[in-house]
């Protein structure tokens, strides 16, 4: 006679799963679509929810508040190595781009898509290196 297997709750029952996803979608707009509109609107949500949210929401709010903010401070520093090197005409310029944008950008990218997936599985994530602590795994 066979066993049946047991039943899984579906993600999308996992308290947060909404705003995890959310979290995580708006990271991924802020990086590729719409800067700094997209972290505003994250920003909001961080703030709204920081502290009442189920900790799984709680876990990928601060990891893609992180990232933002990581990813500006990676900007800010690629800009001002530009303007070191020789300023934005120089040659030097688009050294100074595609190594930003092939190594910082694309990772930052792939940590939220990866975030995503975690997200949508009803899972925490914390990001390698750049990641917040979080309780939700």
């Amino acid at each position: 006679m066979a066993t049946p297997e047991p039943t899984r709750a579906e993600p999308a029952d996992t308290p947060g799963f909404g705003l995890a996803v959310a979290a995580e979608a708006i990271y991924l707009v802020n990086l590729m679509l719409l800067p700094g509109l997209a972290f505003l609107v994250l920003i909001v949500l961080w703030l709204r929810h920081r502290h009442d949210a189920p900790p799984l929401a709680r876990c990928h709010l601060a990891q893609t508040v992180a990232g933002s903010l990581w990813a500006g401070v990676l900007l800010i520093v690629a800009n001002g190595l530009i303007v070191l090197i020789g300023g934005y005409q120089s040659p030097h310029t688009w050294v100074v781009v595609v190594l930003y944008f092939t190594t910082c950008h694309t990772t930052l990218i792939c940590f939220g898509a990866l975030g995503l997936a975690r997200a949508l599985a009803g899972r925490g994530y914390v990001y390698p290196l750049i990641g917040r602590p979080c309780d939700a795994r």
